[in-house]
């Protein structure tokens, strides 16, 4: 996959910089994975893939102001999502110490003012509202939604990124919410909130 030539051919807004950071966050998780081991993705082509998946909500989002990632890990979604959505504050929450400090290594190196780095798990975290809640590969919808109840209001929009069983996690879990379903050909993306 040629990341930059599919995310320009399908259009995708992202600030100039956007392609530079990347380069800048591969290169450096490349020299962290080989001590910490912080992600499965060891290469290039599936590093791109992740970053792609990350990203590809752009396409479909609807502008926030705030952010934020529950289980951010390496940096996925919520580092790269910070990298294109450059006017968001965006709150990585990650309670693994190497992860944590992988991410607020790559804030400090890239400059990045948008990025806050909690290194704590989501339900010690102090209640504050979010205009977006995103996860992936943390834990199933309900709760997700559970975790996050300190964090949202009516305004609130959740995306999480899902495999084929978000079809069944749905049926059991939004009841008071709206939800969309945008699938790509290896990830089911569920956008919910009161008012899609």
């Amino acid at each position: 996959m040629n990341l930059k030539a599919t995310l320009t051919q399908e259009k995708i807004p992202l600030p100039d910089n956007f392609f530079s950071l990347v380069q800048r966050y591969k290169e450096h998780l490349h020299k962290w994975n080989k001590i910490h081991n912080l992600t499965g993705a060891k290469d290039n082509e599936t590093l791109d893939e992740f970053i792609y998946d990350a990203i590809f909500p752009l396409s479909f989002l609807p502008k926030v102001d705030s952010l934020m990632d529950i289980g951010t890990g390496a940096g996925f979604p919520g580092m790269i999502l910070a990298f294109g959505l450059p006017d968001t504050h965006v709150t990585l929450v990650e309670p693994l110490m190497k992860r944590a400090s992988f991410l607020q290594f790559i804030k400090a190196d890239l400059g990045l003012k948008n990025v806050t780095v909690v290194k704590k798990r989501v339900e010690q975290m102090e209640p504050c509202i979010f205009d977006l809640i995103t996860s992936r590969a943390v834990t199933d919808t309900k709760m997700l939604l559970e975790l996050s109840e300190n964090f949202r209001d009516k305004e609130t929009k959740f995306l999480f990124y899902k495999g084929e069983k978000v079809f069944d996690e749905v049926k059991d879990t939004t009841k008071d919410m709206q939800h969309k379903i945008i699938e790509t050909n290896n990830r089911h993306y569920l956008l919910l909130g009161e008012n899609l």
